[in-house]
């Protein structure tokens, strides 16, 4: 059976701080398109933080995972704080007791995440959100071991899923938060939550396999 281990595992948060702080530029360029040009700046505050916080720290998954959700619930501005600060918490508080992390548990923590965010507003899948990444990729996951499907084939096609939800924002017109006031005018660009939310599925996705142990 194929799993990751929670104690070694706290590298998939140092890869996730990596890769927002590396498409910081790119982040906000994309928000500048239909809303204040600042997702790529808050985000890279947070991820930075959390940065500091880790160094030099002996951290299993579950602990890192919540550092870093509790920074971006509580230390950034913007909406997507609080959004992305419920994701990691709620991921971290799935596997806050197990040891393995199989292809069961990584769903319990995706639909967690899922459910989490859910629970803060009422965007969905065409709303032009992240959601249209999120939950496309999640629902791609499950099926993909519903259908027995081994763990890394269930996240190779949960990234294709959630790379094809990213694109699908391009021609969607925003119908909530502020640039839902461009009405038709927001369409033609991709949403910045929608991008972010896709390199954060991608990097724990590619990091997770690369973890992987199989017995």
């Amino acid at each position: 059976m194929a799993y990751i281990l929670n104690k070694n595992s706290s590298i998939i948060v140092d890869n996730l701080i990596e890769t927002i702080i590396n498409n910081t530029e790119y982040l906000s360029e994309i928000d500048g398109a239909i809303g204040d040009g600042d997702h790529g700046i808050n985000m890279n505050k947070g991820f930075s933080i959390c940065k500091t916080r880790l160094a030099d720290k002996e951290v299993n998954l579950a602990e890192a995972l919540k550092t870093l959700g509790l920074v971006l619930m509580m230390e950034i501005g913007g909406s997507m704080g609080p959004l992305y600060g419920t994701f990691f918490v709620e991921m971290s508080k799935v596997i806050s007791d197990k040891e393995e992390i199989d292809k069961d548990v990584f769903s319990e923590m995706l639909n967690a995440s899922l459910k989490g965010l859910q629970s803060l507003g009422n965007a969905k899948v065409g709303d032009k959100t992240m959601m249209d990444t999120l939950v496309p990729a999640v629902e791609k996951y499950d099926q993909e071991i519903a259908e027995g499907k081994s763990f890394v084939e269930a996240l190779q096609a949960m990234k294709t899923a959630a790379e094809k939800g990213k694109d699908s924002t391009k021609d969607l017109v925003a119908k909530v938060g502020r640039a839902s006031r461009l009405g038709e005018r927001s369409r033609g660009v991709l949403d910045a939550g929608a991008v972010s939310c896709n390199l954060i599925l991608a990097c724990i996705i590619d990091s997770v396999i690369e973890l992987i142990e199989d017995m």
